[in-house]
């Protein structure tokens, strides 16, 4: 095999089409990943981890990606991003104020998608479709559009109370969802929720959430040759080379013949690609 590329990885670029275009970001250099497709391919952990955020090395990487200062310090790495009804910018708490105002004080989608299953997210509004090709959802529609993370998480607690906030990646490599009418899902979750949604309206504001109509659900198809029957994933911290002939890719997961990785994990991590 022939060294390609080196460099610190961070999660793949993806561009929707049929199937999702994917490139491999290892520092400048971004590579395309559908053309490898059934091709043998090595990647080389160095041993090394520099932070995705200020680029200092580090000996663990915390919250898929950052140095212990960062994720203790920075807004992005608060546990309200995990859990963002309880957002507390309103309250003036907030780490970063000037990041909570680009990132959680703009617009979100409330969604419906098929990945293991359907599942209720959430996602900025700029991130669409973005968010729904990292989960490896094959079918996603946008139901409800708020103004800001919290408003966004609030709702996701409620319609959580009828269906899962869980994709199962194990089932979501093995192969394609079974198709579900979303449009269905989406129609009886608003009716069974009427009275909650119209309480926080009064919460918020009757211009803060507003029902989508006349959306129709997308799917979306990705570059895998054979989805494995079993799921055995690799571990950079665990063994530093992995190799294999790439079957596919899907979310941010490659799929080899031998295994599985997530790359997204591993954001931060000095890695040597060859094929």
């Amino acid at each position: 095999m022939k060294k390609q590329a080196t460099g610190i990885l961070r999660k793949m670029k993806s561009r929707l089409q049929s199937p999702v275009d994917y490139r491999m970001r290892l520092g400048n250099e971004e590579v395309p990943m559908e053309a490898l497709l059934g091709k043998p391919l090595q990647l080389q952990y160095s041993g090394k981890i520099y932070c995705v955020h200020c680029g200092r090395k580090t000996n663990k990487s915390f919250n898929q990606g950052y140095c212990y200062p960062c994720f203790q310090s920075l807004a992005q790495c608060d546990s309200c991003i995990i859990h963002p009804e309880k957002c507390h910018f309103d309250q003036g708490s907030c780490r970063e104020p000037a990041w909570g105002e680009r990132f959680c004080m703009q617009d979100h989608i409330v969604y419906l998608a098929n990945s293991s299953g359907v599942k209720v997210g959430i996602t900025r509004a700029t991130q669409v479709p973005t968010r729904w090709i990292d989960q490896g959802a094959t079918q996603a529609l946008a139901i409800i559009r708020v103004r800001s993370r919290l408003q966004s998480g609030t709702l996701e607690v409620m319609f959580k109370q009828h269906v899962t906030d869980k994709t199962n990646w194990r089932d979501m490599l093995k192969g394609i969802s079974r198709p579900v009418d979303l449009a269905a899902e989406r129609d009886r979750l608003l009716k069974e929720c009427a009275e909650e949604i119209n309480e926080l309206e009064q919460r918020f504001g009757f211009f803060a959430i507003s029902v989508l109509n006349g959306i129709e659900p997308l799917s979306i198809d990705y570059p895998v040759l054979e989805y494995p029957e079993k799921i055995s994933s690799f571990n950079f911290d665990k063994e530093a080379l992995v190799e294999g002939t790439l079957q596919g890719i899907k979310g941010q997961y490659l799929i080899f013949d031998s295994g599985v990785i997530n790359l997204r994990r591993f954001s931060g991590y000095e890695i040597e690609l060859s094929f």
